[in-house]
């Protein structure tokens, strides 16, 4: 195959496949036996055999294939220059009409820092193992920033972990001030906020003491916390526009489909799961466990191959109804992009897997959603035997407290915050049924919506309950 030729490949072209490639030693063939990323028509990133060796090959096609190759290629250099570890780059080259490539030295057994991680952020807050990976990667950014250099695309995915060092990789996302010189504060300022801001906020109490690792490998500037939070604030409002901007449309993250007779998506790894339970989501609901049937919503739990799922599917119920719902997204639609919300912001909740909304020439009709399904007691059942004495499990009450301050913290409001609404698994309280969920832009909007929220969460019991009277008063009655 020609290198041109990736470029209409798609997203997941056949292999093993050929490719001849020259540099500066002639030609030689390149065996691509695996892939790792690809943006279809752009970028493709995998393993392969060349002259022999095992080497990562990054092959760049389209009409930005010089651009990117020249950035990387760059990138990679002022690396190794600046003495910063960095996987060898063994031979490169770029052609007219074809397209850049650049072979790399392949680490072999080397997790990204990105994959240790998902090892360990669930567990409590700042653990040992955590605080390992997340001190290793601010050691490794002390030392980048120390040859005034900094990653634009600073994630930890872009550090590998091999023979006991940290390697960067995607020299794409390198820049530079002054070559050698330490990073101005200000960049300092600006990189670290990219960092933090892509951990949970449940770790932001915990930046200072994190920080003290990034000082011992350049302590060149004095950081003030209130000008780095200010920096992770202004990163993390954007990361979370643009997170929910992506799951609707086609990316690496989500799998899209957008046509006047159907929408649908699904999470990129789950697509292979997803696609048939879509398919088959009527008869599933049929055959499954169903918790409400009829009116404007179906819901039921199914097992898919002894995975259990939830599926809602929201109905039309008639010619009115439909003129009420044509016209606007649906509530699966609203639902999916809530759920992904809440996930983003940490905030606990069954992880949305897909969603479809049926159209006829572009107007909206029925529409489903897949989520995971969460086992647990619900707040009224697990609460049923402590109405007359408030005797609650402290853990669950500082769980109970844990989810109003986020919700008050990122002004969210659920819309129907009834018991049953609320899910008690693993250590935390799970929003359910996310339908009318907000977050709010004016404070004094979020301020009547959040009372009418814990207005219905209270009436779940009797308002002379010991419970009633107990929760009363310990959730805030207004947002500051």
């Amino acid at each position: 195959m020609r290198l041109s030729e990736l470029q209409n490949a798609g997203r997941s072209p056949a292999l093993p496949l050929t490719l001849t490639l020259a540099d500066a030693a002639g030609t030689a063939e390149l065996q691509l036996l695996s892939l790792l990323r690809v943006l279809p028509g752009q970028r493709y990133v995998g393993a392969g055999v060349w002259r022999g060796r095992t080497v990562l090959a990054k092959l760049l096609v389209g009409p930005k294939a010089a651009r990117h190759f020249q950035r990387e290629r760059d990138g990679v250099l002022l690396l190794a220059d600046q003495g910063i570890t960095t996987p060898l780059l063994l031979a490169d080259g770029l052609q007219e009409g074809e397209g850049g490539w650049l072979l790399f030295e392949l680490l072999e057994n080397a997790p990204s820092l990105g994959q240790t991680w998902e090892k360990v952020q669930h567990l409590p807050a700042l653990a040992d193992e955590q605080q390992a990976v997340l001190g290793e990667a601010l050691t490794a950014i002390g030392q980048l920033h120390l040859k005034g250099l900094w990653q634009q695309d600073l994630h930890l995915d872009n550090l590998l972990r091999h023979g006991g060092r940290s390697y960067w990789i995607d020299g794409a996302g390198i820049c530079v001030e002054q070559p050698g010189q330490p990073l101005s504060r200000q960049k300092v300022l600006e990189n670290l906020g990219v960092f933090f801001a892509q951990l949970p906020k449940r770790f932001e109490p915990f930046t200072e003491e994190l920080l003290l690792h990034y000082l011992l490998s350049n302590g060149e500037h004095g950081l003030p916390m209130e000008a780095l939070q200010k920096q992770i604030d202004k990163v993390r409002q954007w990361r979370l526009k643009d997170f929910l901007a992506k799951s609707g449309r086609e990316c690496s993250l989500f799998s899209v489909v957008d046509t006047a007779s159907g929408f649908q998506a699904i999470r990129r790894e789950e697509v292979e799961a997803m696609q048939p339970v879509l398919d088959r989501a009527d008869d599933l609901l049929a055959t499954g466990h169903l918790y409400k049937t009829g009116g404007a919503a179906s819901v039921g739990r199914v097992e898919v191959q002894g995975r259990p799922l939830v599926i809602k599917r929201y109905n039309i119920k008639g010619f009115g109804h439909w003129l009420k719902r044509f016209w606007r997204p649906s509530r699966a639609w609203h639902s999916w992009r809530e759920a992904n919300r809440l996930m983003f912001l940490d905030i606990a909740t069954p992880r949305p897997l897909a969603v479809r909304e049926e159209r006829v020439l572009g107007l909206r009709r029925r529409a489903w959603l897949v989520t995971e399904y969460i086992d647990g007691p619900d707040l009224i059942e697990r609460f049923a035997p402590y109405v007359d004495t408030a005797a609650v499990p402290e853990a669950e009450l500082q769980a109970l407290d844990t989810l109003f301050e986020q919700l008050r913290r990122e002004r969210i409001s659920h819309g129907d915050l009834k018991g049953h609404n609320l899910f008690w698994h693993q250590g935390r309280w799970v929003l359910i049924d996310l339908d009318a969920m907000c977050q709010h832009s004016s404070q004094a909007a979020f301020a009547t919506a959040y009372a009418r929220d814990r207005e219905r969460l209270l009436r779940n019991w009797p308002a002379d309950s010991a419970l009633y009277r107990m929760l009363e008063q310990r959730i805030a009655a207004t947002v500051e």
